[in-house]
């Protein structure tokens, strides 16, 4: 009798690499899901005796997932798969009862490494084929935004580090707007605060772009006291500290970006846009020239530390076919 795989990801690509990445003679029957809600679901129906789970998820996250499993002892053996590297990352699923963690891209030798590692799967033990994975369609919004989590588990890892804090991630956000739009779109992000920001340019193989990094005011007094700058802040520093949490996370994306879209970024200097303002004027005129733009943006949170950042990949609309060309070999 097939055993039951249960592939819980947001995203379509994670999904189909996830499916396309287990033995070809294993006798599984696979089953998917897109949320925790429905992943607990199909746990309780029998569909998941072995799970891969994603951690950045709509509805319900991972760690709930594996909360509610271990809380209700629910039959199921999970391994993570995740874009989300930090090693409190990896600590906490191992804590809620996850087995193995695997980093995405998903590496097809790692998988099976683990399968066999745990007795799970067995090389010539089966004499019949698991079922073909029905192929589902991948636009390109989904595969850009499971792209840019893996960048973001890149950059919420060398910020968790720096700070010796567990970064909260949440699924990015991507969008194509008309320029015009784009003050209107980033008000959501700090509507009735002030804050900072700071511009950095980039450059690629046929990709041009801009690196907007907003940092809340209130996030100012607890930074400086993860950075032991406690009682030191002063605006020279505070620039400081901005362009250095900056180049981190726009660099460590960008990297994360050009790994898998295989085009390399070159990096301008950043600049600081203005300081402890409405986020309306202080990017009121940011690239009016600009017909149509192509965002992701992230939102990272260190609840515990009251600190909030936020990254804007802002890119021309000449840059968006090649993107598209590049998502495509992703897709093949």
């Amino acid at each position: 009798m097939p055993l039951p795989i249960l592939i819980c990801d947001d995203s379509a690509l994670a999904r189909k690499q996830i499916a396309q990445s287990l033995p070809k003679d294993w006798d599984i029957s696979i089953s998917f899901a897109v949320d925790g809600v429905t992943c607990l679901e199909s746990i309780r129906q029998g569909k998941g005796d072995i799970v891969f789970l994603d951690l950045n998820m709509p509805v319900m996250n991972g760690y709930e997932v594996l909360e509610e499993i271990q809380r209700n002892d629910l039959p199921a053996i999970v391994i993570v798969i995740s874009g989300d590297i930090q090693e409190k990352a990896y600590q906490r699923v191992r804590e809620l009862g996850a087995i193995d963690f695997i980093q995405k891209p998903i590496n097809n030798t790692k998988l099976t490494s683990i399968l066999e590692q745990y007795g799970i799967y067995k090389p010539g033990d089966y004499h019949s084929l698991s079922a073909p994975v029905k192929s589902e369609k991948i636009e390109f919004r989904d595969a850009l935004q499971e792209v840019s989590n893996i960048a973001m588990g890149h950059a919420g890892d060398l910020l968790g580090r720096l700070l010796d804090v567990f970064i909260l991630l949440p699924v990015p956000n991507v969008n194509t707007f008309e320029s015009s739009e784009l003050n209107m779109t980033l008000s959501h992000i700090a509507q009735h605060e002030t804050v900072s920001a700071v511009s950095q340019g980039f450059i690629g193989s046929g990709i041009n772009g801009e690196a907007i990094m907003i940092f809340h005011d209130a996030s100012f007094t607890d930074i400086a006291k993860l950075l032991k700058y406690e009682n030191m802040i002063s605006n020279h520093l505070e620039i400081e500290v901005m362009n250095d949490i900056s180049n981190i996370l726009i660099g460590a994306f960008l990297n994360g970006l050009a790994t898998q879209l295989t085009i390399p970024f070159s990096q301008g200097k950043p600049y600081v846009l203005g300081q402890h303002a409405k986020i309306e004027s202080i990017i009121k005129n940011q690239q009016e020239s600009w017909q149509k733009i192509l965002t992701i943006e992230v939102n990272y949170v260190i609840q515990t530390h009251n600190i909030k950042c936020d990254l804007l990949l802002l890119f021309t609309e000449d840059s968006i076919p090649v993107i598209q060309t590049q998502i495509g070999y992703l897709l093949d």
